[in-house]
């Protein structure tokens, strides 16, 4: 559970099972960011779960914020934790149907603008290895940010699907940076947080650009500037532990 002042709202995660879905209990994860001016504006919602796909868990969200804006200026979330439980059922089987519509008619979702966020546990070369980062980012035509915060690294990049899969090869599989003794090495310690659709809500940067960040609630402002404050609140608070 997180709070935030009056000028960001609060945030809170909620874990639910759910029964019988696929003959198996669904434990999923919402993270609720309720605006200040909740509820006469919607919730951000976002849901994980181990047991489905980053796919289904998109249409879970979707459906309930289309259940939100019927319930506009009335408090909703256990309303919408009530009806997340009673329908979980039928939104898989809604999405399941939709996902092999896709996969016959097209690439489904491919077109869209990509957003990447990675963890990395240190650079040793450090600046070796931002130059090559900004110069893989302008080759594949990424925007973002490298972040930098205390021992915290990290990088968040949107742009076609495409380049963002072929940024992640490079990191993974090319000489970035050095090991203890000085010789290249290729990055071992990195983490995808998320990679997901940009959603209406997100912002697109225009450049990547390099910063770094004196305190979390900097950082923060970052990420809310760019429509991203659900992204924060979920991945960002168990790094500073």
């Amino acid at each position: 559970f997180f709070y935030f002042p009056e000028t960001h709202g609060i945030s809170f995660r909620i874990q639910i099972s759910v029964k019988e879905v696929l003959d198996t209990d669904v434990l999923l994860k919402l993270l609720f960011h309720l605006p200040v001016n909740y509820p006469s504006t919607l919730p951000d919602i976002s849901v994980t779960s181990d047991q489905l796909t980053r796919a289904q868990c998109m249409d879970v969200r979707e459906k309930l914020l289309e259940e939100a804006k019927q319930h506009l200026s009335e408090p909703m979330v256990h309303d919408l934790i009530l009806w997340v439980q009673q329908h979980l059922k039928d939104v898989i089987k809604q999405s399941a149907a939709v996902c092999n519509e896709k996969t016959t008619l097209s690439k489904g979702t491919e077109d869209g603008i990509w957003m990447l966020l990675l963890h990395l546990d240190h650079m040793r070369a450090k600046a070796k290895y931002v130059k090559t980062v900004e110069k893989w980012a302008s080759n594949l035509r990424l925007t973002g940010r490298l972040m930098f915060m205390g021992k915290i690294i990290l990088i968040l990049l949107q742009g076609d699907r495409n380049s963002i899969k072929e940024y992640l090869i490079l990191q993974k599989t090319s000489k970035v940076d050095v090991d203890s003794s000085g010789k290249k090495c290729k990055e071992k310690m990195m983490r995808v947080l998320c990679e997901t659709e940009l959603q209406s809500q997100h912002k697109r940067f225009q450049t990547f650009e390099v910063k770094e960040y004196s305190a979390p609630e900097e950082l923060q402002k970052e990420f809310e500037t760019a429509g991203l404050i659900t992204l924060f609140y979920e991945f960002v608070p168990p790094l500073l532990k």
